[in-house]
């Protein structure tokens, strides 16, 4: 069930852990851009830094299917975006969130796939070692 609002609304269809199971979300859009397997631009949000991983930077091994697997769940779709309560941005101003796609928790997704590490760094109100 996706809906069309954009603030402070649940997504409460799916009940296993990995997925949304009536998170809060504080903010919604479309991915109108993937950076790279751990950004995404969000039109009318900005950039957003998936919290709590980390995927292979340009050049690395992994990047492109990192990359690769974000842009086919993300592009030109709705996200929801569960902000860091305890830290909303990162030091370059990207907010930090866990990306939510189609009821799949997009950072969860990305550790167990095996295209990102855990990168863990406090505060964070998330653990990514739950996602794996």
């Amino acid at each position: 069930m996706e809906m069309d609002l954009t603030t402070n609304t649940s997504l409460t269809e799916n009940t296993s852990s990995d997925q949304t199971t009536s998170k809060k979300w504080e903010k919604s859009g479309i991915c109108d851009y993937v950076i790279d397997g751990d950004t995404i631009n969000v039109r009318g949000v900005g950039r957003i830094r998936l919290v709590g991983v980390d995927t292979p930077e340009r050049g690395q091994p992994g990047y492109q299917e990192a990359k690769n697997f974000v842009n086919n769940l993300c592009s030109g779709k709705r996200v929801y975006l569960d902000v860091d309560d305890a830290k909303n941005y990162d030091k370059y101003g990207r907010v930090l969130a866990v990306v939510y796609v189609d009821d799949i928790n997009v950072n969860a997704e990305l550790l167990r796939r095996g295209h990102a590490e855990i990168l863990y760094i406090p505060p964070s109100e998330f653990d990514p070692y739950s996602w794996i």
